[in-house]
């Protein structure tokens, strides 16, 4: 089992708070009807002052006994607590929402998938090609929408855009702290998403000039995401599909963040190779994945639901590093790196002069 670098700043793991109100089913379901009905912001609101049943009932617009099984609830798992007979949000709760939107997206796609568990989880493990064909987790992600931009398809595609986007929001900072950026002045991020990974990059490096390759509608939708953030003008797109589309090349530095699970094996080691065409002699291939789920130690908890759900896609750095030595990468280094499941950080750096 892994564990966190002690030299390293604790505050990357600071966003792991969220856990502990999203790793119950039964609190989960709570936490996440109190948010959709207000009353969570409703007790933000009161302040230490705090709120009666009464008037959470009226805001969340539920039945009397309703509102009282639900603060219930959340006086069990930790979000509320009685003050003079008034309610009030935990402190431990108020600190957990200072990432609110890792909180939501966590519980969001947890509940997304839940009947993906329930009714398919042993067709999962017997045939995951059926999975994949009739499952709720990669309904979500349809990469055949981003190519034509049709309203329906930017509202789905953003849809597990903005889910990703969040998640990398907390990621990247770990790979921030252990690989200097500030090393390279060219990067390309292939299946780059949302361009969140390119812009913590460049408020690293500030001389750090990023191209984002993805879908021509994750594209678009990126570069609408990133309109107004410092990084911007840092950071370019470069729209096709570069299974078949030609990539720019001349990087010093070419990264893959949790991109390369989504494909089996033979392509990776194909994505690997077009990565390794585009990065300048001297440069470096970064790849920033999580592994495989750990469940020796214990159950995991519900907001790692979905990731139970990739059994099959993620995978330890055995094949890249193989695939990189094949390549003639150099310097190949693989870092573990514990969030709330085991992350990697593979480098390898492409000979030859700078």
């Amino acid at each position: 089992m892994n564990v966190a670098d002690p030299r390293v700043a604790d505050d990357e793991r600071a966003h792991l708070c969220v856990d502990a109100f999203a790793d119950e089913l039964v609190s989960a379901r709570a936490l996440h009807t109190a948010l959709e009905t207000g009353l969570i912001d409703e007790l933000l609101d009161a302040g230490p002052d705090g709120c009666t049943g009464a008037r959470l009932s009226e805001r969340a617009g539920l039945h009397g006994r309703g509102v009282a099984m639900l603060v219930g609830l959340l006086r069990a798992g930790g979000v509320v607590a009685e003050a003079d007979g008034r309610l009030v949000l935990t402190d431990a709760f108020r600190r957990a929402l200072a990432y609110r939107d890792l909180l939501e997206a966590r519980l969001g796609f947890a509940f997304d998938v839940l009947p993906d568990f329930h009714d398919r989880f042993t067709t999962l493990l017997r045939d995951p090609d059926a999975f994949m064909g009739d499952s709720r987790l990669f309904e979500l992600f349809r990469y055949d929408r981003c190519f034509e931009p049709f309203p329906e398809n930017r509202r789905l595609t953003w849809r597990w855009m903005e889910l990703t986007t969040v998640l990398t929001r907390y990621e990247a900072r770990a790979c921030l702290n252990r690989y200097d950026f500030g090393r390279h002045r060219r990067m390309l991020d292939i299946g780059g998403n949302s361009g969140e990974f390119a812009r913590q990059a460049c408020r690293a490096a500030p001389r750090l000039q990023a191209t984002v390759a993805d879908l021509p509608l994750v594209c678009e939708l990126g570069a609408e995401y990133l309109r107004g953030e410092a990084e911007a003008a840092r950071i370019g797109f470069h729209p096709g599909d570069a299974r078949f589309d030609p990539l720019p090349a001349g990087y010093d530095l070419v990264t893959f963040k949790s991109f390369l699970h989504d494909w089996p094996d033979s392509d990776a080691r194909l994505w690997l190779q077009t990565a390794w065409e585009a990065l300048a002699p001297g440069g470096c291939l970064l790849i920033y994945e999580r592994g495989p789920l750990e469940v020796s130690a214990g159950v995991p908890g519900f907001s790692l639901l979905p990731h139970l759900l990739f059994v099959h896609a993620y995978r330890e750095p055995d094949l890249y590093l193989d695939t990189l030595r094949a390549l003639g990468a150099e310097d190949l280094s693989v870092r573990h790196i514990a969030l709330e499941m085991s992350f990697q950080l593979v480098t390898a750096r492409k000979g030859g002069a700078r």
